[in-house]
């Protein structure tokens, strides 16, 4: 793991944080800038990371019975008009094809910005009896929003992620499979990316668009701004509603499933690199890094030390250590930066028990950071405050969206959750005065 020091071509993370996230993007060569604004290159150490990723949490979703398919990256405007909702919430970040090579097409066809109304569409004609259902589906892809503003991983125009969407015979169904799936990111992020994370519902106004209820993990970054890492939604029967999707079910009798959905993307990376990133560049936890060993010759001109790096790199490789070798001319103080003497008889075991130490004090220096810079706040004035260079405010909430909007024009910060583990700070709203229903973390987010 890097020592914090300065590298002179990454900004000090303490004198500009924006810039030295794009630094470490760049100079890491995980990314690269497009010929068009908003769209970013993934450079294969960055896209190895993605592919880590997307490996475990296949394995994952499998394991609980999904099965991975694939849409069209084109929705007709017709179909996405379905949701009122959905559509309106969208609307603003769409990107439409209007022409087929040199004809103007009929209708205009939506590239996809998220995939319910296609997946409601391809419902409609595979679920009739209840003996269809569940269906658990997983679609990997890219989808299209075009926003205003772009970071590298974390707003992308165009970004890679997965969606689930997947439909129930009962609302008691899709309820535990939209928690079920939120807990499978809360326990990625923190036992593979070592990022902790605080798991709620979103308020209605931050809820997605066309869900009844939003659930979120909620990560804070090395600058104590938040960072929503995962969302899983619980619709309802809403779309299958609006799509006329029914099934048979075992009383005979026409019944609407019960839906939800849930994704994560790309801006995971971002977040391994704001919660773990040190001046020194790129820090990745053990468990997600492409690369967990490199293997360093030393004095290679002697005879038998080439030879002896190659058989060590093939016993970590076979002990299934992502390693690697370091055969360049580099010196040797630039190469390597700590030492440790171990013995070559059981090396892998060693190397293993090394990596694991790495990953639980990443893990435990993030969640101090998340401890240290969570705060009881009793008043507007001590979010503000409190919340000015960034950190999460526990605050009691009445429930009503004209406080929570209140809270965003007079603190500057916006509601991340409603916690699971509620605690009781108070029992008025202080933004109104009114009783209070729920705890809420605030902050300001990225």
């Amino acid at each position: 793991m890097a020592k914090d020091k300065k590298v002179e071509q990454i900004t000090d993370m303490d004198v500009d944080f924006a810039q030295w996230f794009t630094d470490v993007c760049t100079k890491a060569e995980l990314i690269d800038y497009s010929s068009i604004k908003g769209m970013y290159i993934m450079r294969p150490y960055g896209y190895a990371i993605w592919e880590n990723i997307q490996h475990i949490l296949d394995a994952e979703f499998k394991a609980l019975g999904h099965e991975n398919v694939y849409l069209p990256m084109l929705i007709p405007e017709s179909l996405l008009q379905k949701e009122k909702d959905h559509v309106e919430g969208f609307a603003p970040e769409c990107a439409w094809v209007t022409y087929g090579g040199s004809d103007k097409l009929e209708e205009r066809y939506c590239i996809r910005p998220t995939s319910e109304t296609l997946f409601c569409e391809h419902y409609k004609n595979v679920i009739h009896s209840w003996r269809d259902l569940p269906k658990l589906y997983n679609q990997w892809c890219s989808v299209l929003r075009w926003e205003k503003t772009s970071r590298p991983f974390l707003r992308h125009r165009e970004f890679l992620w997965q969606e689930g969407h997947t439909m129930h015979e009962s609302e008691e169904e899709a309820r535990a499979e939209t928690q079920r799936m939120l807990n499978v990111y809360a326990d990625f992020m923190e036992n593979t990316l070592a990022m902790p994370v605080i798991r709620g519902r979103k308020t209605d106004k931050e809820k997605f668009n066309g869900a009844e209820e939003t659930y979120t993990v909620e990560c804070m970054m090395h600058d104590h701004k938040a960072l929503q890492g995962g969302t899983s939604h619980y619709f309802g029967d809403g779309f299958a509603k609006a799509f006329d999707i029914t099934y048979t079910g075992k009383d005979n009798q026409l019944h609407h499933p019960y839906q939800t959905s849930w994704g994560v993307s790309v801006r995971m990376i971002g977040g391994i690199i704001m919660t773990h990133g040190d001046n020194s560049g790129l820090v990745l936890p053990p468990k997600i890094a492409p690369t967990q060993v490199i293997v360093v010759p030393v004095a290679m001109h002697k005879e038998g030390v080439r030879e002896a790096a190659e058989k060590l790199l093939e016993t970590l490789k076979n002990a299934g250590i992502r390693a690697g070798i370091d055969l360049s001319d580099q010196s040797m103080g630039w190469k390597a930066a700590q030492k440790l003497t171990l013995p070559l008889e059981n090396i892998a075991d060693s190397v293993k028990a090394l990596l694991d130490e790495v990953q639980k004090e990443l893990y435990a220096k993030a969640l101090k950071n998340l401890q240290d810079n969570t705060f009881d706040a009793h008043s507007v004035e001590e979010v503000r405050d409190g919340c000015a260079n960034g950190g999460f405010a526990r605050m009691m909430w009445c429930g009503d969206e004209a406080c929570e909007v209140k809270m965003k024009e007079q603190a500057g910060v916006t509601s991340r959750c409603i916690p699971f583990e509620q605690q009781h700070i108070g029992d008025v709203c202080p933004v109104c005065g009114k009783p209070a229903k729920h705890m809420v973390i605030w902050g300001i987010a990225y």
